[in-house]
């Protein structure tokens, strides 16, 4: 344990410049097209100059083409640091962030990085330049002390997290083959404050936008029309009852069920007095593993032709997202090996956990890679006033060496 030991004496020793690296990086906007940004081009060139500048290797760059921004394409960096082994410890983090929000939410410029109370505000800062900046000086330990890792260390800086991917991991999932089937994959892009959750497992997710057709009408004469919002009314109920139908439980996610939640309402009619001859929601649905989305699905189209039939109505849908995610495995060494790392950082025993939303994991491990998402943080990603906390900043690198060094998995 003396590398490690002198590997986090050094990463205490580091945390102005870890300050210094969270300002520049939060000071380039790296918006998608998608929020009314020009992309992580600038972001990655600073990054690119950043590392250089530190002394770690220049990268390897896989740009994925894309029209809309200045650049023409989308980029995607790799950092390579040889270790003992060919087997590699890829730490993957996104370079793009989501757009403020309401400005007057802020205490603060959410471009300027601002220190306050040991916590850095500021735009990007936890989401995901916590994990981004915490890798960088996880592999510059390894560089600065002289120690040779046991693991290869991979740094991946992805475009596109934010906005579904197409040209970031899905791309170099689609175009390139850079992962090996025993190398241990973690992102660190979610967490708790005790530092102890490692998502493994996602809910499948499917979004629809379900329309309902009847006759418009006056509102004295409901005889003469067909009621399509009422219509959409009793088909809501009745899906939303759908999650008694997929009623298992499963204590890795919470809430420990599937659910089939109505959620966004379109507007129909703009007077009270008229009935609505068309009538537009939506539906999110979170599905535990067990079940397939094919047959929640025919529970759906079931269920719509009950209704149907018993108002006298049409009813369409367009599905607007469909996921499904394999699980890691709480065996797998990439789930023992962080395990091992987080007690020995951070004196915690970890825990498996899954989740209801989605994560760039799902990409690796539905085309066979096993990967962990896990961090230290308090989740203050896309709000305003969005924050890391200075001690998981170092204590998260500390987590990442051990990783790396191979004391995690003896």
């Amino acid at each position: 344990m003396k590398n490690l030991e002198t590997i986090q004496t050094w990463l205490a020793a580091q945390r102005g410049r870890m300050i210094d690296l969270q300002k520049k990086l939060a000071a380039c906007q790296a918006l998608a097209p998608e929020s009314g940004g020009d992309g992580e081009f600038e972001k990655c060139l600073l990054l690119e100059k950043e590392l250089a500048a530190l002394g770690l290797p220049s990268g390897e760059r896989f740009d994925a083409p894309d029209s809309r921004v200045s650049a023409g394409f989308r980029p995607n960096l790799v950092v390579t640091i040889p270790g003992r082994r060919s087997e590699a410890v890829w730490i993957m983090t996104h370079l793009d962030v989501v757009p403020p929000g309401d400005l007057s939410k802020w205490d603060s410029n959410p471009w300027t990085v601002v220190e306050k109370d040991g916590k850095l505000f500021g735009r990007g800062v936890e989401d995901n330049q916590q994990g981004l900046v915490s890798s960088v000086f996880a592999a510059l330990a390894f560089v600065e002390n002289g120690i040779v890792p046991d693991y290869t260390i991979k740094l991946l800086f992805v475009a596109d997290e934010e906005v579904g991917s197409t040209y970031g991991i899905r791309f170099l999932l689609e175009h390139h083959r850079l992962f090996g089937a025993e190398d241990l994959i973690l992102i660190p892009d979610g967490g708790d404050p005790a530092g102890d959750a490692m998502e493994i497992a996602e809910k499948n997710i499917l979004w629809l936008r379900i329309t309902t057709r009847g006759v418009q009408t006056h509102a004295s004469r409901p005889d003469q029309g067909v009621n399509a919002h009422l219509a959409g009314c009793a088909l809501a109920l009745e899906l939303n009852a759908l999650e008694q139908h997929f009623n298992a439980r499963d204590t890795l996610f919470e809430p420990d069920r599937s659910t089939i939640q109505p959620t966004r309402k379109e507007a129909n009619v703009p007077n009270v007095n008229t009935i609505p001859g068309e009538d537009v929601f939506y539906l999110d649905c979170r599905i535990l593993p067990r079940y397939s989305l094919a047959d929640v699905l025919d529970e759906i189209s079931r269920t719509a032709k009950r209704i149907e039939e018993r108002y006298r109505v049409s009813i369409s849908w367009r599905i607007d997202q469909q996921i499904e995610s394999k699980a890691t495995p709480k065996d797998a060494p990439v789930v023992l090996a962080l395990a091992r790392a987080i007690e020995l950082v951070y004196g915690a025993t970890a825990r498996p956990i899954g989740v209801g939303g989605g994560t760039v994991a799902a990409e690796l491990r539905n085309n066979g890679y096993n990967a962990v998402v896990w961090s230290r943080m308090d989740e203050t990603a896309h709000q305003p006033n969005e924050y890391c906390v200075l001690d998981y900043l170092c204590g998260d690198a500390a987590v990442m060496a051990a990783l790396m060094l191979g004391e995690a998995s003896e």
